[in-house]
C-alpha cells in the first residue's frame, strides 16, 4: 500500500465532493460534464475513460479482495486528477493521455482503487506495458508520468522508488527526410485546406496541431512571420511565413475562412474556444474576427462546458489521411507522414548553411541535443565518408585496379566447393 496521504488540493477536494454525493451513472456524467475541456477539445474520449473508470470501479467492488474506499469512487477520482492537471494549466492532449493510462493500470488491476495498491503494482503494471504489450520506450514513460502524477497530485501520497521497473529502452532512430523534389512530388498531389497545412509544415517547421490551432491574428503577412502561441510546453515562438506561400493563405482567408465566419455571425454563432480565462476577460473576443481559426472544421460543435455552439479547428486525422495518400501516389516508398515534412524542415535548413542554434529555435526544441540529430544529412553517407568505390574511376564502372584484382583471383573450379 501507498503511504499515508500527505495534503490534498482543495479544488481536487472540492470537485469530486458532489460526484461522489450520487449514483455513479449521475457522477460521471457531472463530472464530465463539469471537466470538460474548455478550449474545444473534443469531450468523446473523456466520457469514456469515466465511463471506464467507473465500470472498473463496480466490478473491483464486488471483489473480496479489493473494497473501494466508497460508491463511485472512479468517476470522483477523474474529476480529481482533472482538477490537478488543470490547476497546472495541463493540455487536453495530456489531459486525456493521462485518464487514459488512468483507466488502463485500474483496469489491468480489476478495478481496485490505485490508493489501495502499492508499489509493486505499479511496477507490474509498466513491466508488463514493456514486456508483454512490447510498447516503445516512449509509450512506457508516459504511463509512468502519468501514474506518478496521479499518485503524487491527485490522490496527496508519497510516490516510492521503483527499483523492480523495466524500463523499455528507448531506440536511436534517425528521421525519416524527403529530398526537396519528393516534397514537391507530394505536396502536388494535395489540394485545398491539406495542401496549405502540409506546406506550413515544410515551409514552417510546424506541428501539426500548432498548425491546425493557428488563429487569424497569429499571421502577420507584413513581417512574413507567424507567431506561434503556447506551442509544445506552453512556449510561443516566431516562425518564417513563406513568401510563395503568402498569396494562397490570403485567398484561403477572404474566401473560405471570412466568409464562413460571416455565416455563422448571421445564424447567431460565429464563436471559437478561447484558451485559459479570455472568454471572461473578453466575453466578445470569441466572436471576432481575429480569434478564427485559419483552419477551420466544416462544422460546428456544441461546448460541454458551456452548452454553446461553436467552430472548431480542420482535425488532424484529416490532414495525416491525405498526406499518407499523396505520399502513397507519388510512388514514395519511404514511410513519411506529417511530421516528416517538419524533419526535411530542418535537415534542408541545416543544409544550407543555417546554423543547429536557430534552427533549435524554429523548432521550439527546449535542448540542442534534439536538433542535432538533424545533422545526419550532413554527413553526406556513413560518417562522411566517401565509399572506395566511388575513387577515381570506379565512379564510371569498374576501376582497373578491381578488375585486375578480380582477374587474378582464382574462381570457384580452381577452389572447390566451399
Amino acid at each position: 500500500m501507498l503511504p499515508a496521504v500527505r495534503h490534498r488540493s482543495s479544488s481536487a477536494s472540492s470537485s469530486s465532493s458532489a460526484a461522489a454525493s450520487s449514483s455513479p451513472a449521475a457522477a460521471a456524467t457531472t463530472a464530465v460534464a463539469r471537466g470538460a475541456p474548455t478550449n474545444g477539445a473534443a469531450t468523446t474520449p473523456s466520457a469514456r475513460e469515466s465511463a471506464a473508470l467507473a465500470s472498473a470501479a463496480s466490478a473491483g467492488a464486488a471483489r473480496a479482495s479489493a473494497v473501494a474506499p466508497r460508491a463511485g469512487w472512479g468517476v470522483q477520482l477523474v474529476a480529481d486528477v482533472r482538477a490537478a492537471l488543470r490547476l497546472r494549466h495541463a493540455s487536453p492532449r495530456t489531459e486525456e493521455s493521462y485518464l487514459h493510462w488512468l483507466r488502463r493500470f485500474v483496469v489491468f488491476h480489476g478495478g481496485r482503487h490505485p490508493a489501495r495498491l502499492g508499489p509493486d503494482a505499479i511496477v507490474a503494471f509498466l513491466n508488463h506495458l514493456a514486456l508483454e504489450a512490447g510498447v516503445a520506450a516512449s509509450t512506457q514513460n508516459q504511463a509512468l508520468n502519468a501514474l506518478v502524477f496521479v499518485v503524487r497530485h491527485a490522490l496527496g501520497l508519497e510516490m516510492p522508488e521503483l527499483d523492480a521497473l523495466v524500463r523499455a529502452r528507448r531506440p536511436r532512430r534517425l528521421p525519416v527526410v524527403l529530398t526537396a523534389e519528393e516534397v514537391r512530388l507530394v505536396l502536388a498531389q494535395l489540394e485545398g485546406m491539406p495542401r496549405l497545412v502540409a506546406s506550413l509544415l515544410y515551409g514552417s517547421g510546424l506541428r501539426l496541431l500548432e498548425a491546425l490551432s493557428l488563429r487569424v491574428k497569429d499571421l502577420d503577412f507584413a513581417s512574413r512571420e507567424i507567431r506561434l502561441r503556447d506551442g509544445k510546453g506552453r512556449k510561443d515562438r516566431v516562425v518564417p511565413l513563406p513568401e510563395s506561400l503568402a498569396p494562397a493563405l490570403r485567398e484561403h482567408l477572404a474566401t473560405r475562412v471570412l466568409r464562413l465566419h460571416e455565416r455563422d455571425l448571421a445564424d447567431g454563432f460565429g464563436e471559437t474556444p478561447l484558451p485559459d480565462a479570455l472568454a471572461r476577460k473578453y466575453p466578445n473576443a470569441a466572436r471576432e474576427w481575429g480569434w478564427q481559426w485559419v483552419f477551420p472544421a466544416s462544422c460546428r460543435f456544441v461546448d460541454a462546458a458551456t452548452g454553446r455552439e461553436r467552430r472548431h479547428h480542420f482535425h488532424e486525422t484529416a490532414v495525416q489521411r491525405a498526406v499518407r495518400r499523396a505520399v502513397l501516389a507519388a510512388g514514395i516508398a519511404k514511410p513519411a507522414s506529417c511530421h516528416t515534412l517538419r524533419h526535411s524542415f530542418a535537415t534542408h535548413l541545416l543544409a544550407r548553411g543555417y546554423d543547429i542554434r536557430t534552427v533549435q529555435e524554429l523548432l521550439g526544441h527546449r535542448d540542442v541535443k534534439t536538433t542535432m540529430i538533424y545533422t545526419h544529412v550532413l554527413n553526406r553517407g556513413g560518417l562522411g565518408v566517401q565509399s572506395p568505390l566511388d575513387f577515381g574511376e570506379a565512379r564510371s564502372g569498374r576501376a582497373p585496379e578491381i578488375a585486375a584484382a578480380t582477374a587474378r583471383e582464382p574462381g570457384p573450379s580452381r577452389l572447390g566447393p566451399s
